[in-house]
């Protein structure tokens, strides 16, 4: 779920809109409720801060932006721990910038942290990493960081909470003939032309930002909704069958990264397997170390190899925990080796059955 800072931040006083926030930690407690696993991708760091600096109402610079950000992060994790500690859930901050989720080790890292942080129990709090982001490296607005975090952890839903209902065939500020259009399945140039600009003092979004995020999200297998948060409880309004516009996926979200992994990403190197290792991975088991006969070509830690069965043939493909020196050396041990052998205390696996993909004929499978 992703909350915009015009939803967050009060554009007359600066302050965090504590009422309207209260409702949205009770409406994501109450999933959790349902066994429901929860992310919170938040803005509001830099319309906080920009409040304790004293800055200048209109556009900040570059470093304004990124000290107002120190500032504000600090008082925006601080007001989200408070809400959730009253029901006993640890909330952790998590910052990304661009980069962690284009380049693959900083990606896998970045997936395996919130994978755990989840199977921990605790409520990743997500924000863009402001204050060292540059222009080249940003987001630039949390739609589309939303859409990344729900890719990286093969999410089945992403909510943006927004100041208008959903998409609309024209600006329905503009236009009283516009209408809302709730279900869309693909994204036409035609829908994409339907976007515009921010209306907020504070964000930096518009639904412009919010179709370029149904495509990231969509082509992940995630289906997307964009619905008006400023009400209370806007989760649960949602279900109530309040007014939204669905971007819906064609394929759900594990086999979406399959074919990720098997069509979209050039394997760097291969590692061979023996019978038994080939035998795990169809059953659905992660590639471990002491599988591997040989190791071949040139890799590092979370770059794309092949997975070689005994006649050498391609069996399956991968992104590899470890380079290809530090791979050559475990081939063959045990997972129980690896700290003594590489001399760091790497992941069990090799592969992780999360980032394989089994080939049969043309097909990818789970």
């Amino acid at each position: 779920m992703k909350v915009g800072s015009a939803l967050l931040v009060d554009q007359s006083t600066g302050q965090v809109n504590r009422p309207w926030l209260g409702t949205l930690v009770d409406d994501l407690l109450w999933l959790r409720a349902r066994k429901q696993e929860v992310v919170l991708v938040s803005s509001g760091a830099i319309a906080l801060g920009r409040r304790e600096l004293r800055l200048a109402p209109g556009p900040l610079a570059l470093e304004q932006s990124q000290a107002a950000a120190a500032v504000g992060q600090i008082a925006l994790a601080h007001i989200y721990k408070e809400l959730f500690a009253t029901a006993g859930v640890t909330v952790a901050q998590v910052l990304l910038t661009l980069e962690d989720s284009e380049q693959r080790r900083r990606y896998l890292n970045a997936r395996a942290t919130l994978s755990q942080l989840i199977e921990l129990g605790a409520l990743p709090v997500i924000n863009e990493n402001d204050t060292v982001a540059t222009t080249e490296i940003r987001y630039g607005d949390n739609d589309r960081l939303a859409a990344r975090v729900a890719q990286m952890v093969s999410a089945d839903c992403l909510l943006l909470l927004s100041d208008v209902s959903g998409l609309y065939t024209a600006d329905p500020n503009l236009d009283p003939a516009a209408r809302l259009i709730p279900e869309i399945r693909e994204i036409t140039p035609g829908i994409a032309a339907m976007g515009g600009g921010s209306a907020s003092a504070v964000g930096s979004g518009g639904m412009a930002t919010k179709i370029a995020a149904a495509k990231i999200a969509t082509a992940a297998g995630c289906a997307m909704a964009i619905t008006a948060g400023a009400p209370l409880h806007p989760v649960r309004r949602l279900e109530e069958g309040a007014d939204c516009s669905w971007f819906l996926p064609a394929q759900n979200p594990e086999n979406a990264r399959k074919q990720w992994i098997a069509g979209s990403l050039r394997p760097s190197g291969a590692v061979a397997i023996d019978v038994g290792a080939a035998q795990a991975l169809r059953s659905g088991k992660s590639l471990l170390p002491a599988g591997v006969v040989s190791v071949r070509g040139r890799f590092g830690r979370g770059d794309t190899v092949s997975v070689l069965d005994a006649g050498g043939a391609e069996i399956a493909r991968g992104m590899i925990a470890y380079s290809d020196e530090e791979a050559a050396r475990i081939a063959g041990k045990r997972s129980a080796e690896i700290e003594a052998i590489v001399g760091f205390r790497g992941r069990a696996e090799m592969i992780h059955r999360d980032n394989l993909v089994v080939l049969r004929g043309d097909l990818a499978t789970t």
